[in-house]
């Protein structure tokens, strides 16, 4: 199958999630997960309609941002804080902040550019040792600390990666977890806690991340295919 169809297999599946949890297809955004794949590709999902890509690496956004036909570029992979500088004036977003520290620095090169920077705190609802993110306990404090520490940040929510599971429904426990504390915050927005988006679901549990709530899948292989791990720098 081209890419393109496999854009449109993933709408479709993403729009019957949806409509199980009571809304439509449009209101579940899809990024494309573009990890280790080539510009030529990324350009014909975003002639294919795609409008938002990830990316896990900045070095990855480095090499390939000037390549790429106009996109929102997310950065959904974990930030070492040296790197902010490289990413902060060409993502829309940053997914992975996981603490102050990086908050902090986010902040910092957002001033220098004069810009806020969208965010989203990971939460690792599952306590999965092999991922990062806080805990659903650690999560009110860092939304309040940010808040009040980083102007040129907005906290737009929330991302959560759930362990991989043969059957997915065993993840639903761990979505449903980060859904309960998005939906306090999404009732009462204010300027810096703005949250519009639930960042959860990747290509083998997005469908049962949107039935769950989630407003934003991050999709790579069912779209691109499987990767070629040989091109990722050691």
């Amino acid at each position: 199958m081209s890419i393109k169809s496999n854009i449109e297999y993933v709408n479709e599946l993403k729009g019957k999630a949806a409509e199980k949890s009571g809304r439509k297809a449009e209101d579940v955004l899809l990024v494309a997960v573009t990890k280790l794949h080539e510009p030529a590709e990324i350009n014909e999902a975003i002639d294919a309609g795609i409008t938002d890509i990830g990316e896990n690496k900045v070095q990855e956004i480095m090499n390939k941002y000037d390549a790429v036909k106009p996109v929102r570029w997310h950065l959904i992979g974990h930030l070492q804080t040296n790197k902010v500088k490289y990413i902060i004036d060409k993502v829309c977003m940053i997914h992975s902040v996981d603490s102050l520290k990086l908050a902090k620095e986010i902040n910092k090169r957002a001033e220098q550019h004069d810009l806020t920077m969208d965010i989203l705190i990971q939460v690792n609802s599952a306590l999965d040792e092999n991922k990062f993110g806080i805990t659903t306990e650690e999560t009110d404090a860092l939304i309040s600390q940010i808040a009040e520490e980083c102007p040129h940040v907005r906290i737009r929510g929330l991302m959560c990666i759930a362990p991989f599971e043969e059957n997915t429904e065993n993840a639903r426990p761990y979505f449903a977890a980060v859904k309960k504390i998005y939906d306090k915050y999404a009732a009462q927005r204010t300027e810096r806690v703005d949250f519009r988006y639930l960042s959860m679901g990747m290509t083998n549990d997005f469908e049962v991340a949107v039935e769950e709530g989630s407003n934003l899948i991050r999709v790579g292989t069912a779209i691109f295919g499987y990767r070629d791990y040989r091109k990722e720098e050691k």
